[in-house]
This record gives C-alpha cells, structure tokens and sequence, in this order.
C-alpha cells in the first residue's frame, strides 16, 4: 500500500471520528424528550401524519406493544412490496415493460427489502421498472432503517428508564426517524450525487451506437434518490446490477468518498446518541472505541493483502478505496460494493466474511449495529461479573438471567442461520450447483452468501448463483432470522431494563467507560463470534465426504 493510499484511508477515519459527535447530538435532539431541531418546519408535517394515521405519539407502548406494532407494519409492508414486484408488468412507470418476478424471487426480494439486507438475486436495471424501484424498494429502504433506529431507541430508553412498563411508541419513533433523520440527509445527498452524474429521471433506457459500429442499450433512471438513501439507511442493494462500480451510480472519487462515509456516518453517530441519552456520554466513546478498533484491524488486513491485485476493481477508485469499501460496507451491514469481493486475495475476501459473521456490529446497520452491539455488551459485563463475584450491572442496571438468556437467543441468531442453512444447502444437489468454482473457494461462495443474509448484509462473492428456488427460499428465511429473531429478544431487553430501579454505583462497581472494558468488549464480540467463524472452517472437509453427484464443487478440497 503506497503513501496516497494511507493517506485516503487517514482521511476517511479523521472525518468520520469528527462528524460522529455531531450527528449523534443532532440525533439525540430527534429522539429525546425536548423540541427536535427544525421543529417549526416539521412538526405541521408529523402531525399531519399522525392525525391522518390515528396514532397518538404521546400513547407509549410495553415492549410487547412495539413488538407487535413492529412486525405488523413490517409484514404488510412485505406484501405490498411482494404485490408490487409480483404486478410490476400491470403497473405504469415500466417505460422497459419488465415481467413480473416469479414467486420465490419475488419473496426472497420482498424480505430483503423489508429486513434492511437487499440482497439481490436479480440485475436491478435488467428486472425491475421504475415503479417498483421508487415505490418498492426506495420505501423499503427509508422504513427499514428507520425501524432499526426505533429498536435501538427502544433499548435506549430501556437503560435510562426507571420503574417504567414503557419503551416508548413505535409509530412515533418510525416517522421522526424517517422525517426528521433519513429523509433530509437522503435529499441532500441525491443532490450531490446528480450534480456528480448520477441520473435522476423518468426516460426510457437509451440505445447507443459504439465507436466500433455496435449498439449499446444505456439503463438510466431515478438512481440517484435510491442510492442516496441505500448508503444512508445502511440498505446497500443497487439500483443497477454491479452496485456501486457502476459509473451511473458512483461515477467520481467525490461521489465515492461520501458515499463510503454515509457507509457508517449514521451508526457511528448513534453511539454518540446511545451516550447522551443515557446521561453518560463515555459511556458511547468506549462502544465507538471498541468498533473503531475492529474497524481499523479489518482495514489493515485488507488493504495489506489486496496490495497490487487490481482484479475485480475499478481504476478510478484503486486499490485503497476498493479495500476500504469492502470493510466498511460489511461492517455497516450495507452490502453495496464498488469493487468485486469474489475477485480479492484469500485474506481480504476474509475480512468481509468475517465482519458478518460477528454479527454485524462493528458499527452495523443504523440502530441494529449498535442493538446488536448491545447484546454483547451485557454479555461482556456478565462475563466481568462472574470473574469478580459480583452480580453483574450496566448502567446501574442489574443484569440477571432473564437479560443474559434473551441475549443469548440473539447472539445463536447468526450461528444458527448461517452454520444451519449452509449445512443444509451441501446436501442438496441443486443447491451445491449454484456454487461456481470447485474446492475451498466454492465452500467461501456458499458461506459467503449465508452468513450475508443471515447477517442483514446483502452483498456476495460474485460466483454464486443465488436465483434458484431453494436460495431464494432459504436466503429469505436466514434474512428473517437474522433481522427478527434479534429484534425480539432486543426489545424484551429494553422491556425489562425499563422496569427496573437504578442502582448508585460502589467502589466494587466495574467501570465500564475505560480501556479495560473496551478490551473486555472486543474479546466478547470476537469469541461469540468465533461460534459461527469456527465450526464454518470445518463444513469444508464434512463436505468432502458427502454423497454428491458426480461434479459437484467439492470434488477435491485438498487443493
């Protein structure tokens, strides 16, 4: 890695590391008790919708409340996007007159959308109209992550509560995440980007005649409006097919250096907003530390191991930003690239792999990275706990087992979609034939795809052929395990905390602001995490030996 190199990647961490504490303070503001930032000009507007919706925001919910106020605007909010995609060839804004996807894909698109993992089994500018991209997957893209913002909110006030039946109203949390957050960030990036070159339009697809006398059909659209809120939201899936490579959605080393910002800028800043919150804004710094220093060792690997391998990258990004995105994005759970996974060196193809396996919370998703993060959080203090003989606490909150077994049935949501389904998929014939390439790397693709579903991430190792029944059934449900069998558990947690009295700390109290913790964290996250990375190493020789047809991609794993 050259100077320059080192240089972009400095420069990303020093602007991130400095926005952090503003946009958390912004966010803050948003979601606490006193008037929100630009109140004036919003508050007619989320009035409006909660008169026209019949919700009172002032009505809070038991987490069970919010729990099902959650899965029923998620649930509808699957079919009509099923619908949507299922009817887009009866549906105006189709200038391309796409089909309607068949049914498996149509779901396995339906649940990524709405489970904030866009996964694509599908070439976007190649399947989808106008319509379904701005009505379908746009909406999915703002509602999804504002329903992770409102989870993590829940916990929040989980912490900070006392003696409370409450976590807050989901409706509420929905529309200021969507309103006040998502929506003026997403705006004013579109803007930036079309004045980048990314398009924004109705037109139908151009036809062109090349310098050597062929014809080339030019996809376009309303790109811009959908990239910006895919990086934002930590959505990720691509308005065209190759994602964030493709010169119409990220054209410029402009456009890409806030794109990859966006990557992690809104979960960075919720840390900052978790500490504020709770009334101690340490208490955010050291979950920030301990990300950042995931984040960094995950950068220094890849980008030393994709030292002079230009395969799979384009030349206006180069080989530091290509490593830098593909960390970054897996880290954030987005899953968009600019540069081919499937193409880096065996250490850097890892990185990426590894960051889902953790389960996404190095940064994560916005408000799911940091629910996420949170879960081990209570582990690392329980683990403290049984180390000192004390009963563990956190914010002057006990934590006992209900709390410590609710976050175990979080944490086994990663290791049970991706060791589970991958499993299964090597003992289905058609299944292993959706794997390109013979031996270890073959079993990478198939990991790969699983651990990106289950994990919410939504990118893949390039050679795996996704748009089978099976995969697209069974990618649909690892998306589903992975966002709501979190979600639940989360929320239980947040009911629980929210009931319980503050304790004034001790002299025996275990700090859990300070480098010793922070260590104590990365340890937990990485140990967990070692339940899904591990036992995967091993499905390569169980592979070895199982009774596949004659060609199946595991002919030889001694290569």
């Amino acid at each position: 890695m050259d100077s320059a190199g080192l240089l972009q990647i400095a420069l990303y961490l020093v602007i991130l590391t400095a926005a952090t504490p503003i946009l958390g303070g912004y966010m803050a503001r948003v979601f606490g008790d006193g008037p929100a930032p630009f109140d004036r000009a919003l508050g007619p507007v989320e009035r409006t919708l909660y008169r026209l919706c019949g919700v009172d925001p002032r009505a809070e919910q038991h987490w069970t409340g919010y729990a099902a106020s959650l899965l029923a605007f998620n649930l509808l909010g699957l079919l009509l996007l099923y619908a949507l995609l299922r009817l887009q060839d009866w549906l105006p804004l189709n200038p391309q007159g796409m089909a309607g996807m068949d049914a498996d894909l149509a779901f396995n698109t339906a649940v990524s959308f709405t489970t904030n993992t866009n996964w694509q089994a599908y070439g976007g500018e190649a399947a989808l109209g106008y319509l379904a991209q701005m009505a379908g997957l746009t909406v999915q893209n703002f509602v999804s992550a504002a329903t992770g913002i409102a989870v993590l909110m829940a916990l929040i006030r989980g912490f900070a509560r006392r003696g409370s039946r409450t976590v807050g109203n989901f409706w509420a949390d929905l529309v200021r995440g969507t309103l006040y957050l998502l929506l003026p960030l997403s705006f004013a990036m579109a803007l930036f980007l079309v004045w980048q070159g990314v398009p924004q339009n109705l037109d139908a697809y151009v036809t062109a005649e090349t310098l050597e006398g062929g014809r080339q059909l030019i996809a376009q659209g309303p790109a811009a409006s959908q990239v910006a809120i895919k990086q934002i939201g930590s959505n990720g899936g691509g308005f065209f097919g190759v994602n964030s490579a493709h010169p119409y959605e990220n054209p410029t080393p402009g456009s890409n250096l806030v794109q990859m910002l966006f990557l992690l800028l809104v979960a960075a800043g919720l840390t900052d907003s978790f500490g504020r919150m709770v009334g101690d804004r340490r208490q955010g710094r050291a979950i920030f530390a301990a990300m950042a220093i995931m984040l960094v060792a995950g950068i220094a690997v890849a980008a030393w191991s994709e030292a002079g391998n230009m395969e799979g990258k384009e030349v206006r990004f180069g080989i530091a930003n290509s490593a830098l995105w593909a960390v970054a994005t897996t880290a954030a759970s987005n899953g968009s690239v600019n540069a081919m996974h499937d193409s880096f060196m065996p250490l850097g193809g890892m990185v990426p792999m590894v960051n889902m396996m953790l389960g996404e919370v190095v940064f994560g998703g916005v408000g799911a990275g940091l629910y996420g993060m949170m879960i081990f959080v209570l582990l690392a203090v329980f683990i403290a706990g049984l180390m000192v003989g004390r009963t563990p606490e956190y914010l002057g909150k006990k934590i006992e087992a209900r709390e410590i077994k609710l976050a175990m049935i979080a944490a086994l949501t990663v290791p049970f979609g991706v060791l589970g389904l991958s499993s299964l998929s090597l003992v289905v014939p058609d299944a292993a034939a959706s794997i390109q390439d013979p031996g270890p790397h073959g079993l990478s693709e198939l990991l790969y795809a699983y651990a990106s579903g289950t994990g919410n991430n939504g990118s893949a190792f390039g050679g795996f052929g996704a748009d089978t029944l099976f995969h697209n059934t069974a990618i649909g449900f690892a998306m589903l395990f992975g966002r709501f069998l979190v979600i639940l558990p989360v929320l239980a947690i947040a009911g629980s905390l929210a009931a319980k009295r503050t304790l004034p700390a001790s002299a025996g109290t275990f700090p859990t602001h300070g480098p010793l913790f922070v260590g104590l964290l990365v340890g937990t996250v990485l140990i967990v995490g070692g339940l899904t990375f591990f036992p995967a190493l091993s499905l390569g020789p169980v592979a070895e030996h199982l009774a596949l047809p004659p060609g199946a991609p595991f002919a030889d794993m001694n290569q």
